[in-house]
């Protein structure tokens, strides 16, 4: 019973969540969720980036995708985050996505992202297709980076039915093994092994390619801190100029991944050429209150 005394306890203000808009892309099947952070910065630890992008109990990706402001000369900034939460230096495919984005959002057919490894022109082509400069692949045993000094065009490397890998770095780590048959090979039980071998300090993107013709080429990658996956633009831009270098590609060539073909070009003036498409797949809404900070 209250008493006459009782004043009833004042209810306390439902603070408004704060919602993330988010949107799910994908470049062949390799699928981002891209926020924007260019207006403020966004509650997005990694530990909390890793639980948005795990398939099961968050949204699932493959790389997280956040763009914030850029300093003149650029558009945009685009940091790439691992579904692991780690943070990675270059990403083909969501370049092409941030792109197409930003395209779409000034009205221009060309503009430049900047990321943490450098500036990357894109453009889009007739039929809807992005292009965009992946920049200059690196050699150097401490630009990979390798463990120690080697000739990156022949690694000291094997496991099982895999050796003799070429490296190189587009902006992140990445080995290349030829092999005659793909189909034959069990590369995703090799992929988690090298990626963390010894060799490479920051470990590696780990790429299985096989030569159809010297302007076709199939791969399959293992990508750092994501596993596999249906496609990976950087890994294949390594496949191209790692194969190239071994004389086994001309310059120009179709790289055929799980989900699907992208047109690669190593240009005499160093820089790699990637084109293909780039899709929606859905927006939402983040609470990154439901997720661990």
């Amino acid at each position: 019973m209250r008493g006459a005394g009782f004043r009833p306890r004042p209810s306390l203000p439902i603070l408004p969540r704060v919602l993330i808009p988010f949107r799910k892309m994908h470049g062949l099947g390799n699928d981002f969720v891209v926020v924007d952070g260019r207006h403020g910065a966004l509650p997005l630890s990694p530990a909390r980036i890793a639980a948005i992008a795990d398939r099961h109990r968050g949204i699932g990706c493959d790389q997280f995708i956040t763009l914030e402001p850029a300093a003149a000369g650029a558009d945009v900034f685009m940091r790439i985050h691992n579904p692991d939460g780690s943070e990675a230096g270059a990403c083909g495919n969501a370049t092409r996505c941030v792109a197409s984005l930003l395209m779409a959002e000034t009205g221009r057919d060309a503009v430049t992202v900047r990321t943490v490894s450098g500036e990357l022109p894109g453009e889009r082509l007739p039929g809807g297709r992005i292009r965009v400069d992946m920049g200059h692949p690196r050699f150097g045993w401490e630009d990979v980076p390798l463990a120690e000094a080697m000739d990156t065009a022949h690694l000291p490397l094997a496991l099982g039915p895999v050796a003799d890998p070429a490296a190189c770095s587009m902006g992140n780590p990445h080995a290349t093994f030829f092999v005659d048959d793909l189909d034959a090979l069990d590369w995703r039980a090799l992929g988690p092994q090298l990626e963390q071998h010894p060799l490479f300090p920051d470990r590696a993107n780990i790429g299985f390619a096989q030569v159809v013709a010297p302007d076709h080429l199939r791969v399959a990658i293992w990508e750092r801190g994501a596993g596999p996956t249906l496609a990976c633009g950087s890994g294949a831009c390594a496949t191209l100029v790692n194969a190239h270098r071994r004389g086994l590609a001309i310059r120009r060539a179709r790289v055929e991944l799980p989900g699907g073909v992208l047109e690669l070009e190593w240009r005499l003036d160093g820089a790699v050429l990637m084109t293909g498409p780039v899709a929606t797949a859905f927006l939402g809404q983040i609470d990154p209150d439901s997720f661990p900070a």
